[in-house]
């Protein structure tokens, strides 16, 4: 009887538990999921392509192929991607530089991060006016930034750097208030288990990663890639979503992608993702628009200045993505030696010394429905955004007049920075506002000005 007693005990302590998860592993219930608000108050944030793939850091100068050839991050894949036209050029550049007889592999060795300072990276990301963090703990590669039993003697602690990259970036980015996330691929290149056993890999070394990266680290955002081989139920991602919202110690924070099947992608997750401008206009649910400040995400040497976005495009893209409804991720590629290129510690300080002006018409902003067709095309001059009923014109060159049809009579008009009197007149057409005169010393920022109409809507 007190064997007995106890089963029953156990039974219903078990069945207690299962009834308490709110989710359970299958899309209709997942897709439940209240996205976390932080993520679309947040806005912005910074991608970080970091691995063995630093240390050659050469690519084509172009993704104009369609292919991906300018991603310095694919370097290994297109050693051997013989079907593509770009496949001689990584090969000369290859055994030119490193021989004929050397292996990727080996740049494992190579990989010291000897300069890195987490907490000079975590003060340029503060700066920039980021709010969040996704780095690559483990690109197609298989190499991971942190100590990982599946990845033995594979990892930046086994090898490399003998570090724990992954742990030693989020401490320093927590400790400036940002929220930490992790890229994953789901997928190996030249994994063998991957290419002989696939339902070993997810259950041998996938999940157990992807657990291990979530329980060490407690991430607000996995971003997952590497999808595209095969379907969701392949992957076994309900089963993992599931886990993630339930029981992981960040189940009341975490978003995740739309990448996780070839079946996924803007169907599922707490948010949808494009790259290098396919993003649309969107209020059903959250997106994200990420790119590179150059054409490649992992650092390319082989790109130059012309290459690189200018601080006032990635700062007019930002104004874009934000107001179609999304997030804007920026992309940072460092070096091998654990240094973040002048150059794109330069554009993102432009566009924190932005964002410290004009971050109210960003942050915690939604999209206006009732905008102008104009400001909805790919070239337009003003964007809007709204918060409340509050209404914000940010305007991309710097406008002589600005007439705004659809506000209340009686708003107030201001400009971020500014410390001067706006003149508004209402009329038949709208808002009237007229921008003041300004000076050198008295315009309030560079690259995109932003007027803020209160109690317009």
């Amino acid at each position: 009887m007190i064997r007995a007693g106890l089963l029953i005990s156990s039974f219903l302590l078990t069945l207690t538990s299962v009834l308490a998860q709110p989710y359970s592993a299958d899309w209709a219930s997942l897709d439940k999921r209240p996205v976390p608000g932080w993520f679309k108050d947040a806005k912005f944030g910074i991608f970080i392509h970091w691995g063995l793939y630093s240390v050659p850091a050469w690519a084509t100068k172009s993704n104009a192929d369609g292919f991906g050839s300018g991603y310095s991050e694919w370097y290994w894949q297109r050693l051997f991607a013989k079907n593509l036209k770009i496949h001689p050029e990584f090969v000369a550049f290859h055994e030119k530089n490193y021989g004929h007889t050397f292996q990727y592999q080996e740049f494992a060795a190579q990989f010291k991060a000897e300069l890195f300072n987490p907490d000079q990276w975590a003060t340029v990301f503060k700066q920039s006016g980021a709010k969040y963090i996704v780095l690559t703990s483990k690109h197609h590669e298989g190499f991971t930034l942190w100590p990982n039993q599946q990845a033995w003697n594979w990892n930046a602690q086994d090898t490399g750097p003998h570090r724990d990259l992954a742990g030693d970036l989020a401490k320093a980015v927590r400790e400036k208030g940002l929220r930490m996330g992790y890229y994953y691929s789901l997928f190996e290149w030249f994994n063998p288990q991957y290419k002989t056993n696939v339902e070993g890999y997810v259950r041998e070394r996938m999940i157990p990663q992807i657990k291990d990266l979530v329980t060490r680290y407690q991430p607000d955002i996995l971003w997952t890639d590497g999808e595209w081989d095969h379907p969701a139920k392949t992957w076994h991602s309900e089963e993992i979503l599931a886990w993630l919202y339930n029981e992981s110690p960040s189940r009341n924070s975490i978003v995740v992608n739309d990448r996780w099947g070839n079946d996924t992608k803007g169907k599922h997750g707490s948010f949808y993702t494009s790259e290098y401008g396919q993003g649309e206009q969107s209020d059903n649910h959250p997106w994200e628009e990420c790119r590179g400040i150059g054409e490649s995400f992992g650092y390319n040497r082989n790109e130059d200045l012309a290459d690189y976005q200018t601080s006032a495009a990635l700062i007019h893209q930002l104004v874009s993505t934000i107001s179609r409804g999304g997030n804007f991720l920026l992309n940072i590629g460092p070096t091998a030696d654990g240094r973040i290129p002048v150059i794109m510690q330069q554009r993102l300080k432009d566009i924190g010394d932005w964002l410290t002006v004009n971050g109210e018409a960003i942050y915690g902003t939604e999209r206006w429905q009732q905008a102008p067709a104009s400001s909805t095309a790919k070239d337009a001059a003003v964007r809007y955004t709204r918060k409340g009923n509050d209404l914000y014109a940010i305007c991309l060159t710097w406008p002589n007049q600005l007439v705004i049809p659809g506000v209340k009579a009686g708003a107030v008009v201001s400009m971020p920075g500014f410390k001067g009197v706006i003149k508004a007149t209402s009329t038949a057409a709208g808002l009237r506002i007229n921008a003041p005169a300004v000076t050198p010393a008295t315009i309030p920022c560079q690259h995109a000005w932003v007027f803020k109409i209160q109690k317009a809507l």
